[in-house]
């Protein structure tokens, strides 16, 4: 007999928007399928809403008159299908090893659509970066000098590069140079001649506030009029990446935050609240775009948008999580279930490695899915549970909240976490306890009646 004690509205819930794609598979009965051939957890992936956020992010472009190009950030998610879209729609990537750069190239990515982040790239990246053609981030002087010289020496090409700034706002990153520090680089990059070609400036920026990128690529753009001075290119500059993802509603998000307490998790779990990614963002994706082209700047007297198609300078943007939005999910089986002080215990089939939030001492609070055989597990019924991992960890836990799912979760049923695609399924993956990795499936007709699957190729591989 299933516990039934806290009424639906006692226990805190944040469900996710819904996706047409993401409903159809879990009512198809492929998922159940799947679990079955796979025995483990597994992800899968729908690369049609990758095409629809790739395509918003360029008419956000478009629309503001603006020239330029969107590169995925690879970090957000290894599989291949993201670098082999980005591939077919002539988008660029971003990458930050030599793992990365060669997947991306491999995958059908070309040189001059690769841009080369990271901090302290080694001479291997950098002179795999100058071969191809990559424009590269440079971060210190010190990588400056390893870039020009690889260039100096062997190769038949320019360098490529962007001098990474210091934020002013954020004076403690670990990211970039000071002002000081980019004038000393403008003056090397001058001596060097033809050996480099440096084409503008790039930041990296915390946290997803939309006026600090437009203030500071307004500053950028008046560096690049400085650099062209001394003779330099300097056409364009990077924004990065910091677009928000909208999870859920403002309502359901708000009242989340209003209602949660440490008895609404396992064991009194505290989480500050804080600590939580914000699951709502009213401006997200590729509206966060079109809010920085169309702020004025501090400071100024027209948008960014005018100030960059004024002066003909290029925007580059490198949005990882949010060209993932609606991307994929990640499921799990339950293989066993405990009732424990008026809720249940349940153990999946996976870890928390597959669920990131938990390795940074947060939760992924968007609720899952119960999806028993006969699809979709519906109802007014409140069935609160967490859910643990199969490994020998006490904090193991995928969701320590006490979900409150609409009937009583059973061993064989799966649970569907939505919209993992982004730093979530696959960041912090382990093989723990001699686990496989999760595989990730590709779906590309989840409108059909029946959904066609194949394996991503990094998984076949």
């Amino acid at each position: 007999m299933g516990l039934t004690g806290s009424r639906p509205a006692d226990l805190p819930t944040l469900p996710a928007h819904t996706d047409p794609g993401t409903e159809r598979i879990m009512d198809s009965g492929l998922l159940h399928e799947l679990s079955h051939a796979f025995d483990g957890p597994f992800h899968f992936l729908l690369p049609h809403r990758f095409d629809a956020n790739l395509a918003a992010f360029r008419a956000a472009l478009d629309d503001a008159g603006v020239a330029g190009h969107v590169y995925y950030a690879k970090k957000a998610n290894k599989a291949a299908v993201w670098a082999e879209r980005c591939a077919a729609h002539g988008a660029g990537v971003d990458v930050a090893s030599v793992p990365e750069l060669r997947a991306a190239l491999g995958h059908g990515v070309r040189g001059e659509h690769i841009v080369v982040t990271g901090p302290a790239k080694n001479d291997a990246l950098l002179r795999l970066a100058v071969l191809h053609g990559c424009l590269v981030a440079v971060d210190a002087l010190d990588e400056l000098d390893l870039l020009t010289t690889l260039a100096l020496t062997g190769t038949v090409r320019p360098a490529r590069l962007l001098l990474r700034r210091l934020p002013p706002a954020q004076p403690h990153s670990r990211f970039g140079m000071t002002a000081g520090e980019a004038d000393t680089a403008l003056d090397r990059c001058v001596r060097a001649g033809d050996a480099v070609r440096m084409e503008g400036f790039s930041f990296h920026l915390s946290g997803y506030a939309t006026r600090p990128r437009a203030d500071l690529a307004a500053q950028l753009v008046d560096a690049c009029l400085r650099a062209r001075e001394l003779g330099l290119r300097a056409d364009r500059i990077s924004i990065g990446g910091g677009f928000a993802v909208d999870y859920s509603s403002g309502g359901h998000w708000h009242a989340f935050l209003a209602a949660q307490r440490p008895e609404h998790y396992h064991a009194h779990k505290a989480f500050d609240a804080d600590g939580f990614y914000p699951y709502h963002s009213p401006v997200a994706g590729a509206d966060a775009l079109r809010t920085v082209l169309g702020t004025v700047p501090d400071g100024g007297r027209t948008t960014l948008a005018a100030r960059l198609k004024e002066t003909g300078t290029l925007l580059l943007a490198e949005p990882g999580r949010a060209l993932l939005d609606g991307a994929g999910a990640s499921v799990f089986r339950v293989q066993g279930v405990k009732e424990r002080d008026g809720y249940h215990v349940l153990t999946v089939d996976g870890t928390s490695l597959s669920l990131s939030e938990q390795w940074f001492n947060s939760e992924y609070l968007p609720d899952p899915y119960l999806v028993t055989r006969d699809g979709r597990a519906r109802g007014d019924a409140a069935h609160p549970a967490c859910v643990g991992g199969a490994t020998c960890l006490e904090s193991d836990l995928l969701t320590w909240r006490k979900v409150p799912f609409p009937a009583r979760p059973r061993v064989g049923d799966l649970l569907v976490y939505p919209n993992t695609a982004g730093y979530q399924m696959d960041s912090n993956e382990s093989p723990f306890h001699g686990l496989p990795l999760p595989p990730k499936v590709v779906v590309d007709r989840p409108d059909a009646a029946r959904p066609r699957w194949r394996l991503d190729r990094a998984t076949a591989r």
